[in-house]
């Protein structure tokens, strides 16, 4: 009894110390997608992709730097537990992704944050891995 305790105990704090971390102003300095037999590295020389977490939602903008075309964003909820974090995007101009559940690992390497897991949409015909880091701003 005492060891599942511990347990139990030992795994809440793991879980509010990875929330702790990830709460705040993240930018994006890496992107990898690999569809199909294809591997592609997102060009951040003339975007900034920005993410910003808080105790319950997220909401994420990419902007050209140059002009205002290629804008897109969008928000909605996560849950995160232990290392597993999930993102439903709520918010988003692309009917076939709306409401979607995103399930991603994360990880802490000292600023980074690093997430990491399959994008699966069949309606809108997506599914890629990606990993993404991030270093935090804020």
């Amino acid at each position: 009894m005492k060891n599942l305790l511990l347990l139990f105990c030992v795994s809440i704090l793991f879980n509010c110390s990875n929330k702790n971390k990830l709460i705040g102003s993240w930018k994006m300095v890496y992107a990898q997608t690999i569809e199909n037999d294809s591997l592609k590295i997102k060009d951040l020389t003339n975007t900034t992709f920005i993410k910003i977490i808080n105790d319950n939602h997220f909401s994420f903008f990419n902007q050209d730097n140059n002009n205002s075309k290629n804008f897109y964003g969008g928000a909605g909820t996560y849950t995160l537990k232990g290392n597993s974090y999930t993102e439903t995007l709520s918010f988003t101009s692309v009917k076939a992704i709306k409401n979607h559940k995103f399930p991603f690992t994360i990880m802490f390497k000292g600023d980074t944050l690093i997430q990491s897991g399959t994008e699966e949409i069949k309606a809108a015909g997506i599914k890629r891995k990606i990993i993404e880091k991030y270093v935090k701003i804020n």
